[in-house]
């Protein structure tokens, strides 16, 4: 259903190493001030760039960006990569949602809001 996200991002070459290696996937696409990071074309990918208005990026308040884990391990794992590659804890890994919901949450370097999860 989702082709891409894109998030506007500071420094494109910082942006593009932290999502190629937290996902360890590939650079699909990269026209100069945006890269599309995944592993495949038909996959959905996440867009990195520098805002086309020349403005500071900046996250929005309430916007998120969610990526599944494939089990609590998975999403714990995606969670713990992504701290040890810059980004800061925003809610530790744990069970949410009358135990419906598993999630991690981090702001990735630019203060971006991701999500890891699993459905259980």
């Amino acid at each position: 259903m989702i082709g891409y996200t894109t998030l506007g991002v500071k420094d494109l070459d910082a942006a593009k190493k932290f999502y190629t290696e937290l996902f360890d996937a590939k650079i699909l696409v990269d026209v100069g001030r945006l890269a599309m990071i995944g592993t495949s074309m038909d996959q959905p990918k996440i867009a990195v760039c520098e805002p086309f208005n020349e403005q500071d990026p900046h996250p929005g308040n309430g916007i998120m960006v969610a990526f599944p884990g494939g089990s609590k391990d998975g999403a714990a794992r995606l969670y713990n990569k992504a701290i040890e590659l810059g980004a800061t804890c925003d809610g530790a890994p744990g069970q949410r949602i009358d135990d419906v919901f598993y999630g991690a949450y981090v702001r990735d370097p630019d203060g971006n809001k991701l999500c890891f999860f699993d459905f259980s």
